[in-house]
């Protein structure tokens, strides 16, 4: 007798798996609740099993559930590395990725790495979360992201990080400004200046605060903000100098910006990408990830973006 269910019901069975919740999958899928819930009954009746566990606010696996999902799971991966692998029909594949990110990655990661896989995979729509590092840390642990580039997480029992770079804060200023006809400047000099920061619940601002702790007359910031592209914009319009990391500076072409590396001390900060351990990450998005451990950056590379006379 032919068992009466389709591709769609499968993968209606593994988003309810993964999310434990009928409506995110439903979401997930961009189908309603209703049309969703017929997807799952009609696998169960074609099966003769029940594969879930229902009540008002929690749904979970049966035992005959969990073993039917690992079968799934694998059925659909190699389906998808098929489908991917072909040429022509990889740029017909449809999906979705989602990265979280710190948003002074975006210049130097993300443009080049995205329109690389957007050139191979047209259709799969890559979603971009933005956030601090903190919350990168925790879109990644909630798999509400497939994976993060950041510069925490290594210390983190359930987390993976992949180092892909390590990079120094630099002096952001104007080009009109004192520091940037200086090569190098200290910390101490850049505390003689109007100086602007991002907040206490920044990891960067943690992670300076720790490397400054024992610098005397170190700077103390007279304006606050929560991101460093939101700092760079206050140093754009005068209002005075900020130590950022050196890849989200823009460009040596830009108008108005120019970095100055700091020293006295060196502080750096690895940039690497994070993903939760023991999770197999979609094909989709493990091709993304890969293109990203790919680019084989050398330590130092991002300093040909800076602009100090």
């Amino acid at each position: 007798m032919a068992i009466n269910f389709n591709l769609n019901d499968l993968q209606a069975f593994r988003a309810v798996a993964e999310l434990s919740s009928f409506r995110k999958a439903a979401e997930a899928l961009h189908v309603s609740q209703p049309a969703f819930s017929r997807r799952i009954e009609k696998l169960e009746e074609a099966l003769g099993v029940q594969l879930l566990e229902r009540t008002t606010r929690h749904v979970s696996l049966t035992s005959v559930g969990r073993d039917f999902d690992r079968k799934v799971q694998q059925l659909l991966d190699d389906l998808d590395h098929t489908l991917l692998g072909i040429r022509g029909v990889a740029a017909t594949r449809m999906g979705e990725v989602t990265i979280a990110c710190v948003p002074s990655t975006v210049y130097y990661f993300l443009p080049q790495v995205i329109s690389r896989y957007h050139e191979r995979y047209p259709k799969i729509r890559v979603k971009v979360f933005d956030a601090s590092a903190n919350e990168v840390l925790t879109a990644v642990s909630r798999s509400e992201a497939d994976f993060g580039l950041n510069f925490v997480g290594g210390q983190e029992p359930d987390i993976e990080f992949k180092p892909l770079m390590e990079e120094r804060f630099v002096a952001a200023c104007r080009r009109d400004h004192p520091l940037a006809k200086k090569r190098r400047a200290t910390w101490t000099e850049l505390a003689q200046y109007d100086y602007i920061s991002v907040s206490k619940a920044s990891g960067n601002r943690l992670l300076l605060d720790q490397a400054l702790s024992n610098v005397p007359g170190r700077p103390q910031s007279i304006y606050e903000t929560e991101h460093v592209t939101t700092m760079l914009g206050l140093v754009e319009a005068g209002l005075g100098v900020a130590a950022v990391p050196s890849i989200a500076m823009p460009g040596a072409d830009h108008p108005l910006l120019v970095s100055v590396p700091l020293l006295d001390p060196v502080v750096t900060r690895k940039i690497g990408l994070i993903r939760r351990k023991g999770r197999s990450l979609s094909p989709a998005a493990q091709q993304l990830y890969e293109f990203f451990t790919e680019m084989k950056v050398k330590r130092g590379k991002p300093a040909s973006r800076r602009t100090a006379s």
